[in-house]
C-alpha cells in the first residue's frame, strides 16, 4: 500500500482525496511501523537500491512465494520496480531485514489483515475422514 514508497514516513503523510482519514488503514498512520520503514533505510542503502527495489529482491528470495504482487500506477514505477526483481540480496542483508521485522511478527495494527475461514473455522481445517487420503473409499490405511 505504498509504505516502502517513500511517499509515507512520520515526517510526511500525504493527503489525498482517497487518503482520507475514513480511508486510510491505520498501518498507514501508525508511528510503530512508520519506525520500522525507517530502519529499513539502512540495508536498502547498504546494499544500493531503493526501498521498493529492496522489497521485490526481499520477497522474490523466498521459496514459499510464488509472485511479488506490484502496483505500479505510471510506467516509472513499474520500470524501478523491475528493478528489483533482478536484484539478488545477499544473507547479510537478508538477515538484517529479518532483525528489524522478524518473520511472522506483526508490525503494526492490522487492520487490512486477512484470516482464511479455515483459520477462523475449526471445522474447514481438515477433510471429513472418509475424504482424507488419495485411495479415499478403496480401502485406505487409518493411521492413529
Amino acid at each position: 500500500m505504498g509504505l516502502l514508497s517513500g511517499k509515507h514516513s512520520k515526517n510526511h503523510r500525504p493527503e489525498t482525496p482517497r487518503q482520507n482519514e475514513r480511508w486510510v488503514p491505520k498501518h498507514m498512520n501508525d508511528d510503530r511501523t512508520l519506525d520500522v520503514v525507517v530502519q529499513l533505510t539502512d540495508p536498502a542503502n547498504e546494499a544500493g537500491i531503493s526501498l521498493p527495489n529492496m522489497a521485490v529482491a526481499f520477497v522474490l528470495a523466498h521459496p514459499g512465494v510464488t509472485a511479488a504482487i506490484i502496483g505500479p500506477r505510471v510506467i516509472e514505477h513499474l520500470e524501478n520496480l523491475l528493478v528489483g526483481a533482478d536484484t539478488l540480496l545477499d544473507n547479510d542483508i537478508l538477515d538484517k531485514i529479518d532483525e528489524i521485522a522478524p518473520p511472522g511478527a506483526d508490525i503494526g495494527p492490522l487492520d487490512v489483515r486477512y484470516d482464511p475461514p479455515a483459520v477462523e473455522i475449526s471445522g474447514l481445517r481438515r477433510r471429513p475422514a472418509e475424504n482424507r487420503s488419495a485411495s479415499a473409499g478403496r480401502g485406505a490405511v487409518s493411521a492413529r
